[in-house]
């Protein structure tokens, strides 16, 4: 079995959340094409539009125009979505009333104290369960701007302050310990919002109006980090990957996956809507175990289930250190991992902060519990192929969450 030709996958989950709430916040219609319509994303979307956007399909463009948010009449359900919750926290730290917010039965166990001790910081009033846990009610209104250092790099930390500081008086600085995605800041720059980075920490200087802006959402490169490594784990295979969003702070994968002995060349590369943008080629070979841990981890901790997977098929011992935040995420995605392998006969060393595999690991067929985590779903069917075995997953449902269609388009790539 080879995989050939080529795909596009659906647009990115980070740009898309964020061209609809930029779009929400700023004066005008923002025309948006090539969002990801996935369940996560539709979170976003209702939210807003109960907060006074109006949002609307048509066509292949969402239109939205925004410039008035206001406090909702009913509870905001943000579904799965922790970048629902956590952005969206910014911003309602910014509009004058209360705004209650929920999640789901996942969502609700994740932890919301990351956003609340900064914006409480800039004058906004929390109540939420056990102090750290959704639902929860913000008071928004009457911020001010802060200095505000994280002790662990979070995209969805920094968004949050950056949405509130640029309603807030005065300026609001983060600086991370290593660089997280950066789609936020390239995205208010897009509006014409004044952004400033200096090393590790970027500044907003507020308030500012922003005006609305035609957004393009390349193709998403955690997504397309499952396909790549279906190809890049079968000999003789080669896949070009269309349309790409290849902006360095979310393609860590590929020097991991080029240490472990893939061919990958990027084609085609240009800016659209702020962000660079390209053709991944995935060329297959025999792989080897690699080292992932330190400062590139921000730029691939959704890609690491995949990872460990390639991992799995690889010549000797792969180390995955420095990943705590995915005991954090949908589910414990490091526990995950390991069950998941376990069931299939297949045993790896867990660590407080990641993993150790000594492969090549021999999976056998079985069951593997998905805990309803679409990464966790996507990375063991995808292993399932390579190893040529049959893997129940006890959700398929979940992969909607971020990638509607993987299983027809995985399908066609074999």
């Amino acid at each position: 079995m080879r995989i050939t030709g080529e795909i596009r996958v659906p647009g990115d989950k980070s740009i898309s959340h964020r061209a609809f709430m930029l779009g929400a916040l700023a004066h005008g219609t923002t025309l948006v094409r090539g969002a990801l319509e996935s369940l996560d994303v539709l979170s976003t979307i209702k939210a807003l539009t109960a907060m006074g956007a109006r949002i609307e399909k048509k066509g292949d463009e969402w239109h939205v125009t925004g410039g008035g948010l206001h406090e909702p009449e009913s509870v905001i359900d943000a579904g799965n979505s922790g970048t629902t919750a956590r952005l969206l926290s910014g911003i309602c730290a910014s509009i004058p009333g209360v705004t209650v917010m929920t999640g789901d039965s996942s969502l609700i166990k994740r932890p919301m104290a990351r956003v609340i001790r900064p914006l409480t910081g800039m004058g906004a009033s929390f109540l939420a369960r056990q102090g750290r846990f959704l639902p929860m009610a913000v008071r928004g209104g009457g911020l001010h701007g802060i200095s505000f250092s994280l002790e662990v790099a979070s995209a969805q930390v920094k968004s949050a302050l950056l949405l509130a500081g640029l309603k807030a008086e005065g300026t609001t600085t983060v600086t991370e310990p290593s660089l997280s995605r950066d789609h936020t800041e390239r995205m208010l720059k897009h509006f014409g919002a004044r952004v400033d980075r200096q090393g590790a920490s970027v500044t907003i200087h507020g308030p500012q109006e922003i005006s609305a802006r035609e957004v393009s959402v390349p193709s998403d490169p955690s997504s397309a980090a499952f396909p790549a490594v279906l190809a890049a784990a079968v000999p003789g295979s080669k896949l070009l990957l269309k349309d790409v969003c290849l902006n360095p702070t979310r393609t860590g994968f590929i020097p991991v996956l080029e240490r472990m002995g893939a061919r990958i060349a990027l084609q085609n590369i240009h800016d659209d809507s702020g962000e660079p943008v390209g053709d991944i080629l995935v060329e297959g070979c025999g792989l080897r175990g690699t080292t992932i841990g330190g400062d590139e981890v921000p730029r691939l901790i959704d890609e690491i289930p995949i990872l460990a997977v390639a991992a799995c098929f690889a010549e000797g011992t792969t180390v995955i250190s420095d990943a705590s935040e995915l005991r954090v995420k949908e589910t414990d995605r490091i526990g995950a991992l390991v069950k998941g392998f376990a069931s299939l006969g297949a045993q790896v060393e867990e660590r407080p902060d990641g993993l150790i595999i000594e492969g090549p690991l021999n999976p056998k067929a079985g069951s593997v519990q998905t805990f309803s985590d679409h990464r966790i779903a996507m990375s063991f069917f995808i292993l399932s192929r390579i190893a040529g075995i049959e893997v129940n997953l006890d959700d398929t449902q979940c992969v909607d969450i971020s990638f509607p269609g993987f299983f027809s388009l995985m399908e066609g790539c074999l």
